[in-house]
């Protein structure tokens, strides 16, 4: 199991969270994500197919861009 830690500057309300949460869920491999509205933190634990090059594309798609966290 892989661990991506990154921040998204651009959550600012539970919604966010929530459109993170399950959208980056969906992808294959994906096996748990947990974002934080104060920190701008989000943690993702995934496997084979996921890749982190996948999951950065798909937060910049959904308009959460991954930064270093």
């Amino acid at each position: 199991m892989n661990t991506l830690t990154v921040k998204a500057p651009a959550i600012s309300c539970g919604h966010c969270v929530h459109t993170v949460q399950t959208e980056v869920c969906e992808l294959a491999g994906v096996q748990q994500v947990t974002a934080n509205e104060q920190t701008k933190v989000v943690t993702i634990q995934f496997e084979a197919p996921a890749t982190e090059a996948q999951i950065k594309e798909l937060m910049a798609e959904i308009g959460y861009p991954a930064e270093p966290a």
